[in-house]
């Protein structure tokens, strides 16, 4: 028997589906009232920036990242693509009952590039929803995906109940097989089995044993194995820049990338790279690396450094990479450029995510361990018939963590 919630979801997907085309081309919509169920009424609305504290408090207790005030304005009024954007796009929607927030859904404006064209994409983000009021999140994602004046709707940070929504209302997972499967590096195998004890939540008592029993078995695995990167018989340039120094040469490099064309790519100019990694308040650590050759900017990788506050693991995740042509020499170099840096900075684990499959390619010649998401967790919807279709081909994508939500995050 079907229970109350599935009933109104079903319910909410039903009037989904069923809006009138007319409502889809009004860039603004009214509060909606939602069906009703055990005696509470639920009205949506766009959020605005008043709405910070009360949002803020909301994702903390549903076990989102903290945000800060500081960075709602990087988001919002900051955001270089926002003067691109030919209409004012919400900043995201609220759920309201009993005139508390219970729901929430955040809309971020991003710029892609695919071929000649310029496409105005937008990116869901920091979806909460209080547990009793969770049978009306889907009519958050209904609006995200129904807004007018948007090219290219992304979730790439979705949950498997997400992407049953977005699923349901007309998005596709990424054409990548592989995107939900993480590559990582183990670089200190006592800490590292140390904080799998302390996930798993085994006895604090046994905890220092099992680092030092998964220190014995991981660094006999990883000689045998020998999962690490090779010696590279060519030599180029990589250096260690800050991130203020992305200049000229970035945008050099971003415009001979673009006109490569082959591929869907988030647009990666010095300003929006920079806006992009800057997030106020953020606990990560950015590092930009950079191969030269006769002080030509052949490529870039930027990596996220950050500590899991629950277990203590220290991991270097790699954030982008940009190669132009896809030379697979300069990937190789900055590739173990990231994996070294990783080691120096005493992280416990390197780790790539997604990319395309050359890159991916050398990643597995490096024999690392893998873990993977229950399911896809990027989701995408165009707008238009054609470029959707072009998008269900794996080689018209070069998706990693810049692209979304996933590195926008404190």
């Amino acid at each position: 028997m079907p229970t109350v919630e599935n009933t109104i979801v079903e319910t909410v997907l039903a009037i989904i589906r069923n809006r009138r085309t007319t409502e889809q081309g009004c860039a603004h919509q009214a509060p909606s009232v939602l069906p009703k169920s055990g005696g509470r009424s639920v009205k949506q609305r766009e959020a605005q920036f008043s709405d910070f504290e009360i949002v803020a408090e909301l994702k903390t207790r549903m076990g989102l990242s903290p945000d800060t005030i500081e960075n709602w304005r990087r988001l919002w009024r900051d955001n270089p693509t926002l003067r691109a954007c030919p209409h004012p796009l919400p900043m995201g929607w609220v759920l309201e009952s009993e005139g508390r927030i219970v729901g929430y859904l955040g809309n971020i404006a991003l710029l892609y590039q695919y071929a000649e064209k310029e496409f105005i994409a937008t990116t869901a983000s920091g979806f909460a929803v209080e547990p009793d009021y969770r049978a009306w999140g889907p009519s958050l994602m209904a609006s995200f995906y129904r807004q007018p004046d948007v090219d290219l709707f992304l979730n790439t940070t979705a949950m498997p109940a997400v992407g049953k929504i977005a699923r349901a209302l007309r998005a596709q997972p990424l054409p990548q097989k592989d995107y939900q499967t993480v590559l990582f590096w183990v670089l200190d195998q006592y800490c590292f089995s140390k904080a799998v004890m302390r996930k798993l939540d085994i006895n604090s008592k046994l905890v220092g044993i099992g680092g030092v029993g998964g220190l014995v078995a991981l660094t006999f695995d990883g000689l045998i194995r020998s999962r690490q990167p090779r010696v590279l018989k060519k030599k180029l340039l990589v250096d260690e820049i800050e991130l203020h120094d992305i200049g000229g040469e970035f945008e050099q490099l971003w415009l001979r990338k673009k006109e490569e064309g082959h591929r869907l790519l988030a647009n990666r100019s010095p300003e929006v790279l920079r806006w992009h990694f800057d997030v106020p308040g953020s606990k990560r650590r950015t590092c930009v690396l950079v191969c030269r050759l006769k002080e030509r900017l052949l490529g870039y990788a930027i990596l996220r450094d950050q500590v899991d506050p629950r277990n203590g693991l220290k991991t270097s995740s790699l954030a982008d990479l940009v190669v132009e042509g896809d030379d697979s020499i300069v990937a190789q170099h900055l590739l173990l450029a990231a994996y070294e840096h990783a080691k120096k900075t005493k992280n416990h684990v390197f780790e790539v995510l997604g990319f395309p499959r050359y890159i991916r390619q050398i990643c597995q010649e490096w024999k690392p361990y893998s873990r993977s998401y229950p399911a896809s967790p990027f989701y995408y919807r165009a707008a238009d018939r054609t470029l959707h279709q072009t998008l269900t081909m794996e080689q018209a994508w070069y998706a990693c963590p810049f692209d979304g939500d996933t590195t926008l995050a404190l």
